[in-house]
């Protein structure tokens, strides 16, 4: 009975994991497919190679149509869609924010310009061979 308990657990011990991660994989590849069937035109997405397009055109069965900038539309294969991506907007408060840091501070002294400090600054140039 002994000799027959240590290959038993061994088994289970490399079945479990086994069988776990092949229900893994199943949930991804239906969740996946539920993705690829699920697009209408309009959608923002995103592919596998990391290009984000709308479709506009999504009737095919293993194709679909995207369009990557205004008036530009091409073809590529359903599976190449990895994500459904949400329309980036705009608020007011970005457009603000993006203004005020346009509009840094910059104040005349002895014929040089210096702007406010805010982030990274730039090291002076070095001066080799002056003594």
């Amino acid at each position: 009975m002994n000799q027959l308990l240590l290959p038993l657990l061994l088994m289970l011990v490399v079945a479990i994991p086994l069988v776990m991660g092949t229900r893994k994989q199943k949930k991804a590849a239906a969740a996946q497919q539920e993705l690829l069937s699920s697009l209408a035109p309009g959608d923002r997405v995103m592919t596998t190679s990391g290009l984000y397009a709308s479709v506009a055109d999504a009737s095919a069965d293993t194709t679909i149509d995207l369009e990557i900038a205004p008036g530009v539309v091409t073809t590529w294969l359903r599976q190449a869609v990895r994500e459904k991506v949400e329309p980036v907007v705009e608020t007011d408060e970005d457009i603000l924010d993006d203004e005020a840091v346009d509009e840094t501070i910059v104040e005349a002294k002895d014929d040089e310009r210096v702007e406010e400090k805010s982030g990274a600054q730039i090291a002076p140039p070095l001066e080799h061979g002056k003594k």
